[in-house]
């Protein structure tokens, strides 16, 4: 089997699965989490609450660009659909028109966050390697489909788009209004597991260095906050789906 092929076969497969894979750096995190445990800097160092805030600003800035392509982005693109590609329109606008692939250079930066938390640098070299793997399969499977259905289209805005490190230059103005609704029915479940992720790890710390868990007030803040707009937002969405529902029914 050639290259070609054989990269979009891995590419399909990645694509379909990628919501699950990153759970198998989930043993050596646990190494790593032992180790950051064990570190004497870690709770110690003045500045390791600077350093954690920094790392949670990283992963929310990340958020912040996965939004900006989402809140613009044409209805039937951008999707967080597993099972095919799916692309009703070609997006060129916008953050679009800046980068190719934004919404996986917002999950790169995402997770890099929560990484860069433990300070192992052998985990976050490991991590960051393999995550180049993975999506580079992916964009590569995702262009060849987006070059097949858009044609010459599709190959004149990538000529001049790079694929993951942004050109803000050539930003141009979206084509489509800013939907705010779009970006919190779709990011708010992303946004909860960020928050998750991150005290979650906090806690493990707290566990292997103390042997229990001693949450400072402001890990109970910030989780407490994220559990409640994720809560808010999944009640509102299932309201409105009933409501749509019995309004078809009659």
């Amino acid at each position: 089997m050639a290259l070609r092929e054989e990269f979009a076969q891995q590419g399909d497969w990645l694509f379909r699965w990628r919501s699950f894979l990153p759970l198998l750096l989930l043993p050596p995190a646990g190494v790593a989490l032992y180790e950051s445990a064990r570190s004497p800097l870690l709770f110690r160092h003045p500045y390791d609450c600077i350093f954690t805030v920094a790392c949670i600003l990283l992963s929310f800035s990340g958020m912040v660009v996965r939004a900006i392509a989402i809140g613009y982005s044409a209805k039937g693109t951008s999707g967080g659909n597993t099972k095919k590609q799916r692309a009703d329109t070609l997006n060129t606008t916008g953050i679009y028109a800046t980068v190719r692939h934004p919404l996986y250079l917002g999950n790169a930066i995402i997770f890099t966050g929560i990484v860069l938390f433990l300070k192992v640098w052998w985990f976050f070299a490991v991590s960051e390697l393999l995550f180049a793997l993975y999506y580079e399969r992916i964009m590569y499977r995702e262009e060849e489909f987006l070059r097949t259905k858009f044609g010459e289209t599709y190959d004149a805005w990538a000529n001049h788009t790079p694929a993951f490190i942004p050109r803000l230059h050539t930003w141009s103005s979206p084509k489509l209004p800013f939907s705010l609704w779009r970006i919190i029915k779709r990011e708010y479940i992303g946004y909860f597991e960020i928050v998750a992720s991150f005290t979650l790890l906090a806690g493990i710390q707290d566990y292997l260095i103390h042997g229990t868990v001693r949450f400072h007030p402001g890990w109970t803040l910030f989780f407490s906050v994220g559990f409640l707009f994720f809560i808010v937002i999944r009640i509102i969405k299932t309201v409105m789906k009933l409501r749509r529902r019995k309004k078809w029914i009659t």
